[in-house]
């Protein structure tokens, strides 16, 4: 399937496959594993994973496991969202590519700009202080490609005007009917490239009736159109799912959508993000 094949290319020439395999909420031991290996089998090598998902060694040993070469599948992880200083961000990196045991990480983003249980609590300075720990990673390779995650414009702003590298990618939720449209410009006009997870809104679009008459036109499910309009932004979705036969589906997406049916799309409106 050349939509798991295909790649985008980061603004550092870095190249990283066009669908990627989430794995948020998915417990750590078997299932995690299971589900990672059914995903490799099933041709994906973009795997995505963080510090808090607490998953990151089932997800290490399914990648080694598989027999694939390690320079073959890119690796995604986060630093923790709470952590907001230069030790903490030098730690949690630590533990992460232990856990992981896969040596250099591909991508390597802050979790979000504030801890989880303080949403929108102002913590520039400490995101400053913690990118500069990532640009260190990332110039002595430790790391391919560095980047932030549920970042809005005012977040990414206050970031690069006080730091070096430009991040490589911006990890938002983003789906049909919700695509933070300020924010996915503004990435795109600097060559951030946008990350959407979260591409089916953790399932509620699966019951929508006008994604549906569109899927039925060609043939394809719910799912798969949904998946297949972020490719058409631009935006790379990491689908996640535990049943090997949905995880196939989610990426067979190799059909075009035609203008009006993602017009269509662009005009529904199924929730804030």
């Amino acid at each position: 399937m050349p939509a798991l094949t295909d790649t985008f290319t980061l603004s550092n020439d870095v190249r990283i496959p066009k669908i990627g395999f989430g794995t948020w909420q998915i417990p750590d031991g078997p299932v995690t594993y299971d589900s990672v290996r059914a995903a490799l089998d099933a041709g994906y090598r973009h795997i995505d994973t963080a510090r808090a998902y607490g998953n990151e060694a089932s997800v290490g040993r399914a990648v080694r496991d598989s027999g694939i070469p390690r320079d073959e599948i890119f690796i995604t992880t986060k630093c923790p969202a709470e952590v907001k200083d230069a030790a903490g961000a030098h730690h949690a990196f630590e533990r992460s590519t232990a856990a992981l045991d896969l040596g250099t990480i591909d991508l390597y983003l802050i979790h979000a700009p504030w801890p989880w249980n303080a949403i929108g609590s102002d913590h520039r300075a400490g995101n400053i202080e913690v990118w500069k720990v990532f640009e260190e990673l990332y110039q002595a390779g430790r790391t391919r490609s560095i980047g932030v995650s549920n970042f809005e414009v005012d977040d990414l702003e206050s970031l690069t005007a006080a730091t070096s590298v430009v991040p490589h990618a911006n990890q938002i939720r983003w789906f049909v009917g919700s695509t933070q449209p300020e924010t996915t410009a503004y990435c795109h006009d600097r060559d951030i490239l946008v990350e959407g997870y979260s591409p089916l809104a953790t399932g509620r679009l699966l019951g929508n009736r006008d994604i549906a008459a569109i899927a039925e036109k060609y043939g394809k499910s719910v799912a798969q159109v949904s998946i297949r309009y972020l490719l058409q932004k631009d935006v790379l979705p990491l689908p996640k799912s535990t049943t090997p036969t949905r995880i196939v589906e989610n990426a067979d997406v190799d059909f075009e959508l035609a203008p009006e049916d993602v017009a269509a799309l662009d005009a529904l409106h199924t929730g804030r993000h």
